[in-house]
């Protein structure tokens, strides 16, 4: 059987320009992205850099987009692409270098299936299917449940992703009486910074037991305390911020049942469908997560998800969700994002929306 990126490869396209959009939102704090632009044969291809710093966001606007104009395959555009460096000024995160790579690599692809009249689903003869989702939400300073509470008042139904930050036996029960959370992530890790939040056997016990069904994300393994207490929830444990390569995948100490694949932390087409393909010959499930995109970057998350994994707890809630404020008690999800919400917003599982051609999708 092809692979999928055998699929893809050889698909031509024409570029003449290539420009740069800033796009900025405030979520709690100024987040800046770019939206990257190939233009040609009347068509446009589009992709988003997810760079977090925002001096890195600047320096890459102010700099300009780099020449790609030409004939090129996609195989060939991206092998050039990945020889460029994209960054005017050293980017703190050695990440920073794939996820702009993926911003390329994503625009490259809308801009040959829209040359080419196609979709993404119809080359790889894939159909789209509903997106089951979740909400990635905390629960304040000091943490409680009263804001989960609040969400889940407005939206019965709705699942969440919690980040365990100071949570205490009494939490832990609280959270676990609601019977809303699909993922526990432990930030045990942070791209390039070495660790992030440090081990906690007892709180790794407490959420394993107290949440039997709930993935349990991102665990710091280094301690034999903190091994033992997750050793028998081995099926539960998925990794997110570890994994950036199929070699990351093979290095874990385990095999992992499922795993939270993000296509800007793989970089290149290639890299990306190369994951998928690994990850369905090994039995390995995937979910997908989102960058604090604030442009087309969601909604060809969104587009991945339904094609490859539709049916896992897909961190990838429609833009809507983080479009408001915090309420008046303060209670802000992560980063700003509220737990007071609106009327009115899709909830999961979100109908298939793919554009007649391209790489997008409309929520």
């Amino acid at each position: 059987m092809p692979s999928t990126f055998t699929k893809l490869a050889d698909l031509p396209l024409e570029i003449e320009s290539c420009t740069l959009q800033g796009l900025s939102e405030d979520i709690g704090f100024e987040r800046l992205t770019t939206v990257v632009c190939l233009r040609g044969g009347g068509e446009e291809g589009i992709g988003e850099d997810i760079t977090t710093l925002n001096e890195d966001q600047l320096a890459f606007q102010r700099a300009g987009a780099p020449d790609l104009t030409g004939s090129w395959t996609l195989a060939e555009l991206g092998a050039y692409i990945d020889g460029l460096d994209l960054f005017p000024t050293e980017p703190l995160l050695r990440a920073c270098r794939v996820w702009r790579r993926w911003a390329f690599h994503s625009a490259a692809l809308d801009l040959a299936l829209r040359q080419a009249g196609r979709a993404l689903h119809e080359v790889l003869g894939l159909q789209p299917r509903p997106v089951e989702f979740v909400f990635s939400a905390r629960l304040g300073h000091p943490p409680s449940v009263e804001g989960m509470r609040k969400l889940l008042g407005s939206y019965p139904g709705l699942r969440l992703k919690l980040n365990a930050f100071a949570w205490d036996d009494r939490l832990v029960g609280e959270i676990a009486e609601l019977h809303a959370v699909e993922t526990v992530d432990f930030k045990g890790y942070a791209p390039d910074l070495g660790l992030g939040c440090p081990a906690d056997p007892v709180l790794y016990r407490q959420v394993a037991e107290a949440m039997p069904h709930a993935w349990l994300e991102d665990p710091h393994l280094a301690t034999a305390e903190a091994d033992a207490a997750l050793a028998p929830y081995r099926d539960r444990i998925t990794w997110d911020a570890p994994i950036g390569s199929i070699a990351d995948i093979e290095a874990l100490a385990f095999p992992p049942r499922m795993l939270n694949i993000k296509p800007s932390r793989f970089g290149s087409l290639e890299d990306v469908c190369g994951v998928y393909d690994f990850c369905a010959e090994h039995g390995i499930g995937v979910y997908g997560g989102g960058m604090f995109e604030l442009g087309p970057g969601r909604g060809q998350a969104q587009y991945l998800a339904s094609i490859f994994h539709p049916e896992t707890p897909n961190d990838i809630t429609p833009t809507g969700y983080y479009d408001t404020v915090a309420d008046d008690g303060g209670n802000a999800g992560i980063d700003g994002r509220p737990s007071a919400l609106p009327d009115g917003l899709p909830t999961s599982p979100l109908a298939p929306a793919p554009a007649v051609t391209g790489f997008r999708w409309a929520e």
